[in-house]
């Protein structure tokens, strides 16, 4: 009776303490319920099912290769939409399509996950559609990140689209959400097979030691790696997207090993490269990004020749890689002004000055590349697109630059085997077996002679041959 008086007071006790633990528990529950990322957010227009197919994918072709060749970037305003966005889709369609690359959020796409777990792809839909409709090779980069994974506010119409906002990395304890986003657009899309894992490490300085937070992207990297390889085996990933910057000689940072009459690159760049590549979970192919000029818009030793630096980064980062695809996210031979604005060369110069960057990225051993086109809303000035604005009812046409890019994209595929050509000095020289890109660096005409062949070129003349 005893005993059994005891058990029955423990049981009592045992009752009283999990009802106290239960009590604790729940107001845990409804402490952590209330301040979950989004809690009573606006999420009007949003889905839960993001991760749904989004329209009519395109059937694959075969294979899915790690190289896609050349093309270009959708920026703020682009093809998909205005008067003229059929137009440009029945040119790039007519020239068998090229690589488009589109950001996740930012550059014309808004933000795809304002609240967790509620997605908003409505902007990136109608990019995916364009691309489709083109005949192009889609690829996504995988930035920016919603504000919530970020410090910021949750909540449709709550997005700060600040550059200090935009460009600011997850916080680690949502690298794991940023990369569920990731896997919900990589089934949204299922025809996307190339994703590239963020954009010039935005967000990723380590103020307090003066360097790339080399760490931080290399989690993330790995993360977003894991979960688009979980979604389907067959998706492509790359990084790191460094910004390949390089300074004068003689500067702090300057590296001792990688430089050439075009500068020295920046040695804290490097440091970052080697450490990704090191603890990368691996990787399809290699992403870089940077400009022919240095950090202070110097063009060394001249505009032409600074483009050395292209073939010297490629030859540097395929010899660490043992030879993975190259891709050029972004490249630049024209340096900006103080709104970002590249106007200040001829037409003529420009195509000479860029079909030079191109021949040293594929001297470089890239087979892939994309032009960060410099698309307007409307008017007829626009220099360096690849177009005239799609905002304009008679818009969509072609410009010098769609020229060169398409061109040079269909004559120098992946896996083209280059010929040396002997050219007279002032002019640059890619061929294949069928076909010859010469450029004249010199803004007078001179005399040729390319193959046997005898031809007169005007002041930065870009001339193609047939072999």
């Amino acid at each position: 009776m005893g005993s059994h008086r005891w058990y029955t007071g423990a049981q009592r006790w045992r009752l009283t303490a999990l009802l106290g633990v239960c009590v604790t528990a729940l107001a845990l529950l409804v402490t952590l319920l209330n301040t979950l990322p989004g809690r009573g957010a606006d999420t009007s227009g949003t889905t839960r099912d993001g991760a749904r197919a989004h329209g009519t994918p395109a059937a694959p072709t075969g294979p899915v290769r790690p190289d896609v060749g050349w093309g270009f970037t959708h920026t703020q305003y682009s093809a998909d939409q205005g008067g003229g966005s059929d137009r440009v889709a029945r040119l790039l369609k007519g020239d068998g399509g090229l690589p488009q690359d589109q950001a996740v959020m930012g550059w014309g796409a808004d933000n795809p996950e304002p609240v967790k777990g509620h997605y908003d792809f409505g902007a990136l839909d109608r990019r995916i559609d364009f691309i489709r409709a083109s005949g192009g090779t889609p690829v996504i980069t995988l930035c920016c990140a919603p504000d919530w994974m970020k410090g910021g506010k949750a909540g449709v119409g709550a997005t700060d689209w600040s550059q200090g906002s935009l460009e600011r990395a997850p916080d680690p304890e949502h690298y794991q959400d940023f990369a569920d986003l990731a896997a919900t657009v990589a089934r949204r899309y299922p025809d996307v097979r190339h994703f590239v894992v963020w954009n010039e490490f935005k967000g990723f300085w380590n103020e307090g030691e003066g360097r790339w937070d080399y760490e931080g992207y290399t989690e993330l990297y790995n993360l977003v790696r894991a979960a688009l390889k979980k979604a389907d085996p067959d998706n492509m990933v790359g990084g790191p997207y460094l910004p390949m910057d390089s300074v004068d000689p003689r500067a702090d940072h300057a590296s001792a090993q990688v430089r050439g009459p075009w500068g020295a690159m920046d040695q804290r760049v490097l440091d970052a490269f080697d450490y990704w590549n090191a603890h990368k979970s691996g990787a399809d192919f290699v992403v870089v990004d940077g400009s022919s000029y240095t950090n202070d818009d110097e063009l060394l030793p001249d505009e032409f020749a600074a483009t050395a630096k292209f073939t010297a980064v490629g030859e540097w980062v395929r010899g660490r890689t043992h030879d993975l695809p190259l891709w050029w996210a972004e490249y630049y031979v024209e340096p900006a002004d103080s709104q970002d604005r590249r106007e200040g060369w001829s037409e003529d110069r420009r195509i000479a000055v860029h079909a030079t960057g191109l021949i040293a990225m594929a001297q470089g051993g890239a087979d892939s590349g994309f032009y960060w086109n410099p698309e307007k809303k409307s008017g007829a000035d626009c220099p360096g697109c690849l177009w005239t604005p799609t905002g304009d009812a008679d818009g969509g046409r072609a410009l010098p630059m769609y020229g060169l890019i398409s061109r040079f994209g269909k004559a120098f595929p992946p896996g083209t085997r280059y010929e040396k050509l002997s050219a007279a000095p002032g002019l640059r020289v890619l061929a294949s077996r069928d076909t010859a890109l010469v450029v004249n660096t010199l803004d007078r005409p001179v005399s040729a002679r390319i193959d046997g062949k005898r031809f007169r070129m005007r002041g930065y003349e870009v001339k193609w041959l047939d072999r």
